[in-house]
């Protein structure tokens, strides 16, 4: 039952789908108590890279918005606005 190593180059559509997938075995029952820890161990992983792309992509959103409200409050400080 031991699946690989739950792999840092899984991407966030890749992470979640798998996470998901884990999380329906578990629901449906039927396992072992080793092979339910086993499947928790691997979705808290899951869940982990998920939460590392969901981070990621937060900072990138939050340094494009100040990177665009920098540019803004540059155009309008100059002598040559129109208005």
């Amino acid at each position: 039952m031991a699946d690989a190593p739950v792999s840092e180059t899984l991407s966030y559509e890749q992470a979640r789908d798998k996470l998901a997938s884990v999380v329906k075995r578990l629901e449906a029952g039927g396992l072992t108590l080793e092979q339910s820890l086993e499947l928790w161990e691997r979705g808290e992983r899951l869940a982990t890279v998920c939460g590392e792309w969901l981070d990621g992509a937060r900072a990138r959103l939050a340094a494009a918005m100040a990177t665009r409200e920098e540019d803004a409050g540059q155009a309008g400080s100059g002598d040559d606005a129109p208005f």
